[in-house]
C-alpha cells in the first residue's frame, strides 16, 4: 500500500484499514509528536528555572502575578537584565489586569538582582524564544500530516479535556485505527490506565496500573486534570467523587480510563460526544442510602433530623 492510496483511505474512511501496519506517515507523526512533547517539557523546566532564578534574587514576581512569562513578567525580567532595579519603575511595566497590583508588585520586586542572575535569566529567555520556534515548527508540520483526520478532530474535540495536541497524540499512537482493538478495555489496557494485578501462591492482589503506551498516557492523564477542571461535565464529577475517596491521583487515572474507552466508542461508531452532566452520579444513587448519608452528614453537625415524606405531587 503506497502513501497516497493510505492518505486516500483515510480521507475516505477516517481512519487505517485493519489489515496493515501503520504506514510510514503514521510513524513519521508519531516522531514528530514525542519530538514535540519532548520539547514542551524543556521549556517548562525553564520556565521553572527562570522562576528559581528570580526567587534566588529575592524577586517574588509569582507571589503577585500567577505566572511568570506573562507579558507584563517578560517585560519586568527584561528591564532586570538591562539594569533596572527599583521596584516602582518595574512595577509601571505592569499590563491590563496586573495594573491594579502595582504596589503589590513594587514590593515584590525590590529584590537583590545582581548581574550574575541577569546573564542566567538573559539565557533562559534565549532558550525559551528558540523552544518556542520549535514548537511552532513542529505543530506546522503535524498540522500538516493530520489534515486528512479533520473527522476525528470534529467528534473528540466536544469532549471535555481533549484539546488539539492531545488529540494529535491520540492519531500518532493508534493512528485513529480502533479496530485494532477488540474492545474499548483492550485499548485502555494497551494505554496502561487499566488496574494491575499480582498473582504469588493463589492469591491475588492489584498493584497500581498496567504497563503501556507511555506517550498516549501521560497525554490522557493531562487531559484528565484538564477535563477535572470542567464545570459541570461528567468527567468533572466522577474525578471529584473518586477523589475524595481516593485521592488526586487513582481519580486522574479513573478519568483517562473513562476518556479513552469513550474515544473508542466515537471513533468506533461515529456518534456525537453527549454529556451525561455532573448529576449523573447523584441520579444514579439509591434515594434511601442518599437520605441516610444526608442525614449522617447533619447529626455530625450536631443537629436532630426527622424525615418525612412530601406529598406527591399532582400530575
Amino acid at each position: 500500500m503506497s502513501d497516497s492510496e493510505w492518505l486516500a483511505d483515510v480521507a475516505a474512511h477516517g481512519m487505517i484499514r485493519p489489515s496493515f501496519v501503520p504506514p510510514p506517515p503514521i510513524r513519521e507523526l508519531r516522531e514528530l509528536t514525542r519530538y514535540r512533547k519532548t520539547q514542551i517539557d524543556a521549556r517548562a523546566a525553564e520556565v521553572q528555572r527562570l522562576e528559581k532564578v528570580l526567587q534566588d534574587a529575592g524577586i517574588k514576581l509569582t507571589s503577585v502575578a500567577s505566572k511568570v512569562l506573562t507579558q507584563s513578567g517578560r517585560a519586568m525580567v527584561e528591564a532586570l537584565i538591562a539594569g533596572e532595579r527599583d521596584g516602582a519603575r518595574l512595577a509601571e511595566l505592569a499590563k491590563g489586569k496586573m495594573r491594579p497590583k502595582m504596589l503589590a508588585l513594587a514590593e515584590a520586586l525590590s529584590g537583590h538582582f545582581g548581574s550574575h542572575h541577569a546573564v542566567a535569566c538573559e539565557r533562559i529567555l534565549g532558550h525559551l524564544d528558540f523552544l518556542d520556534a520549535s514548537i511552532a515548527a513542529l505543530t506546522e508540520q503535524i498540522d500538516q500530516r493530520t489534515a486528512a483526520f479533520a473527522q476525528v478532530y470534529a467528534s473528540l474535540l466536544a469532549v471535555p479535556g481533549l484539546d488539539r495536541l492531545t488529540i494529535d497524540v491520540i492519531i500518532a499512537e493508534t493512528g485513529a485505527d480502533m479496530t485494532r482493538f477488540p474492545t474499548p478495555r483492550d485499548l485502555a489496557s494497551w494505554v496502561g490506565v487499566c488496574p494491575g494485578s499480582h498473582e504469588s501462591a493463589g492469591k491475588r492482589r492489584r498493584v497500581g496500573t498496567t504497563g503501556g503506551n507511555q506517550w498516549l498516557r501521560r497525554a490522557l492523564i493531562e487531559s484528565a486534570r484538564a477535563a477535572a477542571r470542567t464545570k459541570r461535565s461528567y468527567f468533572g464529577a466522577q474525578y471529584r467523587q473518586i477523589a475524595h475517596r481516593r485521592g488526586p491521583n487513582k481519580a486522574a487515572i479513573a478519568v483517562a480510563h473513562s476518556l479513552i474507552e469513550l474515544v473508542w466508542h466515537l471513533l468506533s461508531t461515529g456518534e456525537v460526544y453527549n454529556d451525561l452532566g455532573e448529576e449523573y452520579f447523584t441520579n444514579r444513587q439509591d434515594p434511601e442510602r442518599r437520605a441516610r448519608r444526608l442525614v449522617a452528614q447533619l447529626e455530625e453537625l450536631g443537629f436532630t433530623v426527622t424525615l418525612q415524606a412530601a406529598p406527591a405531587t399532582a400530575a
